[in-house]
């Protein structure tokens, strides 16, 4: 189901995202939600959260993309306690009861040539998330009086098997993408797809802001491996993790569901979008509230970078260090691989037309995000980009949500 944006609606957009453009606003495209059929989510065990159907969104391809297939994983962190998620599934990030019924399509997902040169005519699919786990879990917690189902794996195969017969199964060229937790699944499913496909499909994989660091917090801890590592235990993540990456880390498999551990196992060509100073991982992998309770040294520096002091600033640049030190691997060995590292202070710049396609794009080298992604995956050159350091480039926004 599609639906276009009506005139009064146009205006109560504008006036309520005064960042958009009027030529984009008369783009606006709503898609409204597909539900994955009953039958297939009973045979397969898919589930949100709370028990309701998963959910996608599906634009259909035309012209020379008719054949061409735009998968998008939808972010929205994680889980990893019961707590955490009996209280996610009582929202649209655990079930679709409570998620909006048309999404609206732009960036990546645009349907406008001028705005999205490359995908705008494939068929574009956005895949609901909801359970918690980047799309990867398979248990379920069950103790009588409260059920929670850990499912993500079963709903990415539900959404599959519902698209195939739509056309996917036909499938010449495909792209698998994803923003933030979104991001992360890429990396678990990339090489997962082929397996739906043709096999002379082409197959890639883009993940936007999904490079999540196996890293210290500023107190010296390990918060984000906690976090990743009980996410993996509580929803039976394990399991599903690449095989030959789990074996190479015996002593700690679960750290598999850390992208720079895992990347080296996907054989499908990646092309990795990531800021070097990523905001979320700003806010809680570097500097979580546990690990500046008691100084809040960096309460205004975490919302307002001019305000950041010089010894913030540098511990700002180690992790941008770290980061790249973590790529580069990726960097010199993939011959197939893409990279868009810019220095902007974002999150997420796929989906979102002022930092995919417009006049004012971050760029890199001249390039804004959605000209490298094109030339990585139509093969016209090397893409793989990586910006001068903070705060080195005009071109980035770098304004921090509160």
């Amino acid at each position: 189901m599609v639906l276009r944006i009506s005139e009064v609606a146009l205006v109560m957009l504008l006036t309520c995202a005064p960042w958009l453009t009027y030529a984009q606003s008369q783009h606006q495209l709503l898609v409204g939600m597909t539900m994955v059929k009953n039958t297939t989510a009973k045979v397969l065990g898919a589930y949100c959260l709370d028990g309701s159907l998963p959910g996608y969104h599906f634009h259909k391809g035309f012209g020379s993309g008719a054949s061409n297939w735009l998968l998008q994983f939808e972010g929205g962190g994680w889980c990893n306690d019961l707590k955490s998620c009996r209280d996610r599934a009582t929202t649209r990030r655990g079930s679709t009861r409570y998620m909006t019924k048309v999404e609206n399509f732009s960036g990546i997902l645009s349907n406008n040539e001028s705005l999205n040169p490359e995908f705008y005519n494939w068929n574009r699919v956005k895949l609901r998330y909801c359970d918690g786990a980047s799309f990867a879990g398979d248990s379920k917690y069950d103790d009588g009086t409260s059920l929670l189902y850990f499912r993500g794996q079963k709903i990415w195969q539900a959404m599959i098997h519902d698209l195939l017969p739509k056309g996917l199964a036909n499938a010449e060229k495909a792209l698998l993408s994803g923003c933030s937790a979104g991001g992360l699944a890429v990396f678990l499913h990339c090489d997962n797809l082929s397996k739906y496909l043709p096999k002379d499909a082409t197959v890639k994989c883009l993940s936007d802001a999904g490079f999540f660091l196996d890293a210290k917090d500023i107190a010296n801890r390990d918060t984000i491996r906690s976090v990743f590592g009980d996410v993996v235990t509580l929803q039976g993540v394990e399991q599903n993790l690449d095989p030959k990456c789990t074996s190479s880390l015996v002593d700690d498999p679960k750290l598999c569901f850390f992208p720079q551990h895992a990347l080296s196992y996907i054989k499908n060509p990646v092309f990795v979008l990531n800021t070097a100073y990523d905001v979320w991982q700003f806010h809680n992998i570097l500097v979580p509230s546990s690990a500046d309770r008691r100084q809040q040294e960096w309460k205004y520096c975490k919302y307002d970078i001019t305000t950041c002091t010089d010894s913030q600033i540098d511990t700002l640049q180690d992790y941008r260090q770290e980061m790249l030190k973590a790529l580069y691997p990726f960097y010199k060995h993939s011959t197939s691989g893409g990279m868009f590292i810019n220095s902007c202070f974002a999150h997420c710049q796929s989906e979102s037309q002022g930092t995919w396609l417009d006049v004012d794009s971050p760029r890199v080298r001249k390039q804004t995000i959605a000209e490298a992604v094109g030339d990585w995956y139509f093969e016209r050159k090397e893409s793989k980009l990586v910006d001068c350091a903070y705060p080195c480039n005009p071109s980035c926004k770098n304004i921090i949500p509160a």
